[in-house]
């Protein structure tokens, strides 16, 4: 048998060489596709059933096999993110907001878990928590008022008062009276309101005699600077339990009626303010007599969620210092 010589290949090459080296790699190919035909269970089958592909041993050293292209890229994934719908941007919520009710805006929310959620994930822009004409407004020692001497603009007087107690904000004074009627008919007393709303000028004598009484840090942690009191919104009651005679403030929290409102208190729109345990939060010692008006959307919100500070209700830094 004669083999062809190609000048073109260089002098020296011999063909047959050629040709032996390009039938070997062939049977090579055909042996390992029949090993892993066979390692398969079968020959005859592909991958799920498929016809084998055949292979084509080379009987010509011109002959190029043509192996299939890797991949190089895999198709772009398309992602469709949904934006999280604004609240602020419905109807209802505007209409409730330019009317003035709070508790209208929190339904309109879709109630106060969903109000709440949509604040602390920053997704209400409309709500202003440093506004304290709102029942949300959240003051603390990093959040004073605005302006610093604000005032309720209309005023209520509890049924029930001891000693010169002021006032409520008008909307949270008959709130008072309903959890004090409840209170008496559970059979721990009436509440009475031992001090509500305070100016800010009654706060300058408050706390300067707080704090010439236990000295600064001590005094810091017993009653607000002026413009950073809650007293001075109209939504915070100072109460005392009534039950055979009106008692003090600081013996409220061991009293039956201090543990019925710590307990029940949400259902007329009141949480406890300062609790045990949240110093490091509040900023203050606790307090079992101040109850502060959130409304009952909200504060039914703050009692099924088992929040303690309406720091953490609302997502907001922890106050525990006075900035400056």
């Amino acid at each position: 048998m004669a083999y062809p010589r190609h000048p073109e290949r260089g002098p020296g090459v011999d063909q047959r060489v050629v040709f032996l080296m390009s039938l070997t790699i062939g049977l090579a190919v055909a042996l390992t596709g029949a090993l892993w035909a066979l390692a398969d269970g079968s020959a005859a089958k592909g991958p799920r059933g498929a016809a084998p592909t055949a292979l084509h041993v080379l009987e010509s050293p011109e002959t190029v096999v043509e192996m299939p292209s890797p991949a190089t890229s895999l198709p772009p994934v398309m992602l469709h993110v949904t934006p999280v719908a604004d609240p602020c941007a419905q109807e209802a919520v505007q209409q409730a907001l330019a009317a003035g009710s709070d508790e209208a805006v929190v339904a309109a929310f879709g109630g106060g878990a969903a109000f709440r959620s949509a604040v602390s994930a920053g997704n209400a822009p409309c709500i202003d928590l440093a506004d304290p004409r709102r029942e949300w407004a959240v003051v603390n020692k990093s959040r004073p008022l605005n302006p610093l001497d604000f005032a309720p603009a209309a005023f209520g007087d509890p049924a029930l008062v001891v000693d010169d107690a002021g006032s409520l904000r008008a909307d949270v004074a008959p709130a008072l009276d309903q959890l004090s009627a409840a209170a008496d008919a559970a059979g721990v007393g009436r509440i009475a309101l031992a001090s509500g709303y305070r100016s800010y000028a009654t706060q300058v004598q408050t706390y300067s005699s707080q704090i010439q009484q236990y000295g600064q840090a001590q005094g810091d942690a017993l009653s607000a600077r002026p413009g950073f009191s809650e007293h001075q919104t109209g939504l915070a009651a100072d109460v005392v339990s009534c039950a055979g005679g009106c008692g003090d403030i600081d013996s409220f929290g061991g009293t039956s009626a201090g543990e019925w409102v710590a307990a029940n208190g949400w259902q007329y729109g009141f949480v406890v303010r300062y609790v045990a345990g949240q110093s490091a939060v509040t900023g203050y010692d606790p307090e079992p007599w101040h109850l502060r008006y959130v409304g009952p959307a909200l504060a039914a919100a703050y009692h099924d969620g088992g929040f303690a500070t309406l720091e953490q209700f609302f997502g907001l830094s922890a106050a525990p210092a006075y900035l400056g």
